[in-house]
C-alpha cells in the first residue's frame, strides 16, 4: 500500500542495519536486525532481482511502440553544427497524480457555526522522469528527476556536445553543462568530481587545454590507515561540548565529581547508584511505559546551597544523614505526600496539579514541569556511571524536551532514594513525583543548568583503540596567529594545556607522574566505545583554568567563563574567548574493509595510495561507491605496514555556503612518451555573513603547478629477465618518469 514506507536505517551504535516497515510514525512489523554482511548479501540479492525485473520489462517494451518524439530539421547550417538533422527524444519514467478532499468538522460551541467545519483540497504528486535526448550526433541531453530523491545530487542533468569521430583536427573537441567533473591524475592537485556548471575541451596542435567554470557541490576529505587500522584526525573548539546529553543526577554528584576523580586512575566516589529510571518527552507519541510524572527541581537536594526556592523547601533535618541527596532530606517530597497541607489527590490527579502547586507558591516550569505521557527510557537508550552519577545519552534532547529521573544508591552501607519509581506502587492514573534534571525552557540562571555536563567532548569515532590514540590541546596564540599547546603567560606558561586540564596525571604505568601522553582511563577519561573524552574537572576552560591564576587580570584574559554561564551558541560567538582547540587522531579496530565515512561517492573520486604510489582499483583495491567502502584485496599491502592515504570526494547533503571552482588544465604532448602539463585553479567560498568565526573563515585560494610525465617502452629490460634461471615473461616492460610541482596563494573574500 502507498501508506507503508520501508528501508533501512543504520545503527552506528551497535554496527546493524535495521529494516522499517512503517504506517505513517508507527512501526507496521517489527524491525529486522542485519549485520553488514548479511545487508550484503541481502543488497546482492535484490540487484539481482531488480537487473533481471529490468531486463523482462525492456523486452516487453521494445516489442511495443513507445512514445519517441523525432523531429526533423532542414538546413545545411544546422546538418554542419550538430552533425544531422534529426531531434530526438527518448523520455522513460513515471508520473502519479493524487486528488482528493479533506473535510474535518469541529463541534465546539466556542467557535463560530461557519468556523466549525474545514474543507482543504488535497493534492500530491510523485514524478520519477528520465529524458535522453539527442541533436544530429553532436548534442546529447540527459536528465533525471525524482519528486522523492532525499537531497539535490541525486537529480542530475547534463548537456554535452561533442565532436564526430573523424574530426579530431577540430578546435571544440567537447562543451559539458550540468554536473560535470574536472579529473586531473596529480597527487599535488587534485580535481573534482562533484561540479555543477561548464566544462570546455579544446585543441590547439599539441595543446589540449581543459577549463571549467562551476559550482562545488561536494567535499573532500583524507583517510590515513597503517597496518589495516583506519587513522582519522579530528578537530574540536573548546565550545563543542556534547550539549543536552550528559547529565549529573543531582547537585550532590556535581559536587563531588572534582574530588571523586582526585586520585585517578581510583575513583574514590563513596556512592553507588544502584537503581535509576529515566523519563524523557514522548515525541513519537509511544503507549508503552509511559506515565504522567510531575519532575520537581528541588526534590532531593540536602542542602541550602543547592535549594532554588529556600521559602518553600528547607533543610528538613541538620544531622549528617541528609547531608546526601533523599527524599526526605528536605521538606518538599514529606509535604508533597501528606506531611502538610497539600492537596496530594489533586496533585498526583494531573488534571489541576498545576494550579494546585501554583497556589502553593512553586512556580510552573521553574519549581516544577509536568508532562502527560512521559516515556521511561529503555536501558540501552541510555548509559549510567554509577560510580560518578550521571547520565549519558544515546540521543541528544531536543530544544523543549524534558528530563527526569528517580535513582537509588547505597553510601556507606545505606539505601537512599529520590523520587518515586514505577514500581513503587504509585495508581497507573497517578502522576509520579520525580527529580527534574531538564525543563522545557532553558534557563541558565536556575540550578538545572548545572547539571548538564559541559566537559564532554565527542571525537566521531566508535571503538577507540588506546594504540595510536594521541590527544592534544592548544591555544590560538592572537599574538603570532600561531596554535601552541601552553599558554604564553602566567603560571601555567610552559606547562602543556593537556597537563593543566588534569588528562596528564599519569605514566604508562598509571604512576602519578606526567608524561606527556593523554591518560587514556576507560570509563573515566574516555569511553572507547562512543568516542568521547571526559574531561576530570567539570569547568576546564572556565573556573578550573582560572585557578591556575593568582593575577586577576591574567584569569580574565584567558578563563573562557561565558562557555559555561551562557548556551552553547552564545559562547561559540565570542571570538575573543574561543581560541582552545582540541586536535589528535584515533585508529579504528584493523580491517581489510575501510569506512569512508560518506554514502553515494562519486564514481572515480576515491585515489588510494600506499607508500607514496597510487594503487590500482580492482586490483589494490575495490570501492562499494554506494555504501561507501574500500576494500583492499592485495594482502601484501596490509601486512606490510605500509601507510595507506585514501582521499575521496563525497556529495554535500546540504550546500549552505556557495563554493565556485574555476580553472585550466594544460598539456602538451611532444609525443607518446614525453607529456609536459600545467595547471591552474581558484576555489572561492561565498560568506554567509561578514563576521566568521575564527577557523572557520571562507577561503579565496589559487593553485598553480607544473608537471611532466615520460614513459618509454624497453624490450631490453624484457630480454634481460627471460634469460634469468627459472624465469621467463612475454609482459612488456616500461620506465616511467613522473614530477610534479605546485604552488598555492591563500587569500579571502573581499567582503570579510
Amino acid at each position: 500500500p502507498s501508506n507503508v514506507q520501508s528501508g533501512f536505517e543504520y545503527d552506528p551504535e551497535t554496527g546493524t542495519y535495521n529494516y522499517y516497515e512503517k504506517m505513517g510514525d508507527r512501526d507496521f512489523r517489527p524491525p529486522t536486525y542485519m549485520t553488514f554482511d548479511e545487508y550484503l548479501e541481502y543488497d546482492s540479492k535484490k540487484s539481482l532481482q531488480e537487473y533481471w525485473k529490468q531486463k523482462t520489462e525492456a523486452d516487453a517494451m521494445d516489442q511495443t511502440k513507445g512514445f519517441r518524439p523525432t523531429l526533423n530539421v532542414k538546413g545545411k547550417a544546422f546538418d554542419r553544427i550538430f552533425g544531422g538533422n534529426e531531434i530526438s527524444i527518448v523520455p522513460q519514467g513515471s508520473a502519479e497524480l493524487s486528488f482528493g478532499i479533506n473535510r474535518s468538522t469541529r463541534d465546539n460551541p466556542v467557535l463560530p457555526a461557519n468556523q466549525r467545519s474545514l474543507t482543504t483540497f488535497d493534492f500530491n504528486q510523485q514524478i520519477q522522469l528520465n529524458v535522453v535526448g539527442n541533436i544530429g550526433t553532436k548534442m546529447k541531453l540527459s536528465f533525471n528527476y525524482n519528486t522523492e530523491a532525499t537531497f539535490d545530487f541525486e537529480n542530475r542533468m547534463k548537456l554535452e556536445y561533442t565532436i564526430d569521430e573523424g574530426s579530431e583536427d577540430e578546435i571544440i573537441q567537447n562543451i559539458e553543462a550540468g554536473n560535470v567533473a574536472l579529473p586531473l591524475k596529480g597527487s599535488l592537485i587534485t580535481g573534482s568530481q562533484t561540479l555543477f556548471g561548464i566544462k570546455t575541451e579544446l585543441k590547439f596542435g599539441r595543446m589540449y587545454i581543459t577549463s571549467v567554470l562551476s559550482q562545488e557541490k561536494g567535499e573532500r576529505k583524507e583517510i590515513s590507515v597503517q597496518g589495516g587500522a583506519q587513522i582519522q584526525k579530528f578537530e574540536r573548539e573548546a565550545s563543542d561540548y556534547e550539549e543536552n546529553r550528559h547529565f549529573f543526577l543531582s547537585q550532590f554528584f556535581r559536587d563531588t565529581y572534582e574530588t571523586s576523580l582526585a586520585n585517578l586512575p581510583v575513583i574514590s566516589s563513596r556512592a553507588t547508584i544502584t537503581k535509576v529510571e529515566v523519563w524523557v518527552s514522548n515525541v513519537n507519541s509511544a503507549f508503552i511505559d509511559n506515565r504522567n510524572i510531575i519532575g520537581f527541581m528541588d526534590l532531593g537536594e540536602a542542602t541550602n546551597d543547592n535549594i532554588y526556592n529556600n521559602t518553600l523547601v528547607f533543610d528538613a533535618n541538620t544531622t549528617p544523614t541528609f547531608d546526601f541527596p533523599d527524599n526526605e532530606a528536605n521538606t518538599l517530597y514529606p509535604n508533597l505526600t501528606g506531611a502538610s497541607t497539600y492537596d496530594t489527590a489533586a496533585i498526583r490527579g494531573f488534571v489541576s496539579s498545576s494550579q494546585e502547586l501554583e497556589q502553593i507558591g512553586y512556580s510552573n516550569g521553574i519549581d516544577f514541569e509536568k508532562y502527560e505521557n512521559a516515556r521511561l527510557l529503555k536501558p540501552n537508550e541510555f548509559n549510567l556511571n554509577a560510580q560518578l552519577g550521571y547520565i549519558s545519552l544515546n540521543s541528544a534532547m531536543n530544544a523543549d524536551d524534558i528530563l527526569a529521573v528517580a535513582f537509588q544508591y547505597t553510601l556507606n552501607g545505606q539505601v537512599y532514594q529520590v523520587g518515586e519509581f514505577s514500581t513503587d506502587g504509585v495508581p497507573g492514573q497517578n502522576a509520579l513525583f520525580v527529580k527534574l534534571l531538564r525543563g522545557t525552557t532553558i534557563n541558565t540562571q536556575l540550578p538545572t543548568w548545572d547539571l548538564m555536563m559541559k566537559n564532554v567532548y565527542s571525537l566521531g569515532a566508535f571503538n577507540v583503540s588506546k594504540e595510536d590514540f594521541f590527544f592534544n590541546l592548544f591555544y590560538l596564540n592572537p599574538a603570532t596567529g600561531v596554535e601552541i599547546p601552553f599558554l604564553p603567560e602566567g603560571e601555567p606558561n610552559g606547562i602543556p594545556l593537556v597537563q593543566v586540564m588534569n588528562l596528564d596525571r599519569l605514566n604508562n604505568l598509571n604512576q602519578d607522574s606526567p608524561d606527556g601522553v593523554f591518560d587514556f582511563i576507560e570509563g573515566v577519561t574516555i569511553d572507547s566505545r562512543t568516542g568521547r573524552v571526559f574531561f576530570p574537572v567539570l569547568e576546564p576552560f572556565g573556573s578550573h583554568l582560572r585557578s591556575k591564576f593568582t593575577n586577576p587580570q591574567l584569569a580574565n584574559k584567558f578563563a573562557f567563563d561565558t562557555l559555561y554561564v551562557t548556551t552553547q551558541q552564545l559562547a561559540k560567538q565570542d571570538a575573543v574567548k574561543n581560541r582552545y582547540r582540541i586536535k589528535g587522531q584515533y585508529a579504528s579496530s584493523t580491517s581489510s574493509d575501510i569506512s569512508l565515512n560518506a554514502m553515494n561517492v562519486p564514481q572515480g573520486s576515491v585515489v588510494v595510495t600506499a607508500g607514496g604510489a597510487t594503487l590500482t582499483e580492482n586490483v589494490d583495491y575495490t570501492v562499494d561507491y554506494n555504501l561507501g567502502r574500500v576494500k583492499i584485496i592485495n594482502e601484501g599491502i596490509l601486512t606490510s605496514g605500509t601507510p595507506i592515504k585514501i582521499s575521496l570526494e563525497s556529495q554535500s547533503l546540504f550546500n549552505i555556503q556557495t563554493k565556485t571552482l574555476m580553472g585550466s588544465r594544460f598539456d602538451y604532448k611532444f609525443n607518446d612518451d614525453l607529456n609536459l602539463g600545467g595547471t591552474i585553479m581558484r576555489l572561492s567560498e561565498r560568506p554567509l555573513t561578514r563576521k566568521v568565526n575564527i577557523g572557520d573563515e571562507p577561503i579565496n585560494n589559487t593553485i598553480w603547478g607544473l608537471d611532466a610525465t615520460y614513459t618509454k617502452e624497453t624490450p631490453f629490460i624484457t630480454r634481460a629477465l627471460d634469460k634469468l634461471p627459472l624465469y621467463s615473461t612475454k609482459a612488456k616492460s616500461s620506465i616511467t618518469f613522473e614530477g610534479e610541482f605546485a604552488h598555492i596563494i591563500p587569500g579571502n573574500p573581499g567582503a570579510i
